[in-house]
């Protein structure tokens, strides 16, 4: 199983991104996935996750903002973020297999190597 994930890079407040992650040797149809993040001196957290039905949750800090979507076609997962801050700035990865129960997406065994990305003016 691989996870590449792209589209990091540097931003100003208030600008988008979107992240990519492509996935091979693992069917994104019959697989929930997740995007977490850390950011230095921190934990990895979650940030979205969507079911194999469609099902999305996003954290708290990131509702309104960020929207995980998918692409079983291309069997990609996306993170579009918009109107993004200073305390966004993180390395972002993709994770795959995970659990989905009660609405939460629960850590899967498969990660992506991670892309970064800096808010900053």
């Amino acid at each position: 199983v691989q996870l590449q994930a792209s589209g990091g890079g540097l931003v100003q407040p208030g600008g988008s991104l979107r992240l990519s992650c492509a996935a091979s040797g693992i069917r994104l149809s019959f697989n929930h996935m997740g995007w977490y993040r850390q950011a230095p001196g921190k934990q990895r957290e979650l940030v979205a996750g969507i079911s194999t039905g469609g099902s999305t949750c996003h954290a708290d800090t990131v509702k309104g903002r960020f929207t995980i979507s998918r692409d079983t076609a291309k069997n990609a997962v996306y993170l579009q973020m918009n109107s993004l801050k200073p305390e966004d700035t993180a390395a972002y990865y993709c994770n795959a297999a995970g659990n989905w129960v009660r609405g939460y997406y629960y850590t899967g065994s498969y990660w992506g190597q991670g892309t970064q990305v800096t808010v900053s003016s």
